[in-house]
């Protein structure tokens, strides 16, 4: 459900009906807002190690997407000192280096 909605986030405004939503505009903002405060006090390390926009809930569930390529979803409930899922920022980082996708 996660990836679903942040799947317009990911495909420039439009949602899985090919509705459009948001203006391109509007959604290169949104994932700038994401990428720079979307981890708390972390999101300059997730930015760096990760290279994906996103947003990490205090529930242990984080959403990452990569514009026009894909939406992922990690959930495990045990946070960081600074309020992130550890194993999903490291389930992410993982991700980005072994595919070499991120938006650097």
């Amino acid at each position: 459900q996660l990836a679903k909605l942040f799947y317009i986030f990911m495909n420039k405004g439009k949602c899985l009906q090919g509705q459009t939503y948001l203006s391109i505009n509007q959604v290169k903002r949104i994932n700038a807002i994401m990428l720079t405060c979307g981890f708390y006090d972390e999101a300059g390390e997730f930015a760096f190690e990760v290279g994906l926009p996103g947003k990490s809930g205090v529930g242990g569930g984080i959403v990452a997407l990569l514009p026009n390529k894909f939406c992922v979803v990690t959930w495990s409930p045990g946070l960081n000192p600074k309020g992130n899922s550890k194993l999903g920022m490291l389930a992410l980082e993982q991700l980005t280096s072994k595919t070499g996708l991120s938006i650097f």
